[in-house]
């Protein structure tokens, strides 16, 4: 999976970086849980601070194009974030005791993206 920023907007009115990008991936539709977790690594932001917007995805391109917002802090985005939004595709996420302390990091998506790989090699 390759991201690319396409725009990042600072809103400071909200707290918050609006970011626009493309995402080139091998195989099925990445999960929304995955592509968090690499947004969140590569912008080196928390998972639950960052908000998955909207994912366009055209038929037989492995590209999507989407939109997320990453919030300064955890208490600004539940004030500004509608509550679907926030728990949409969020199921498969690791339960962790210390989740709001611990930073987003590329172990922590690369574990999700292992767990994707062994999911398609399973329905191979």
């Amino acid at each position: 999976m390759e991201f690319t920023i396409t725009k990042d907007k600072q809103n400071d009115l909200l707290s918050r970086r609006e970011i626009e990008f493309v995402l080139d991936y091998d195989g099925s539709t990445p999960s929304r849980v995955l592509v968090l977790g690499k947004l969140a690594a590569l912008m080196n932001a928390n998972m639950d601070q960052v908000v998955l917007d909207s994912f366009k995805t055209a038929f037989g391109i492995p590209k999507m194009q989407g939109t997320a917002r990453i919030y300064l802090n955890k208490e600004t985005k539940d004030k500004c974030e509608l509550d679907y939004l926030v728990k949409r595709g969020m199921k498969d996420l690791p339960q962790n005791e210390n989740a709001e302390d611990a930073p987003a990091s590329a172990a922590t998506a690369e574990a999700l993206e292992e767990k994707a790989d062994a999911t398609k090699e399973m329905e191979a």
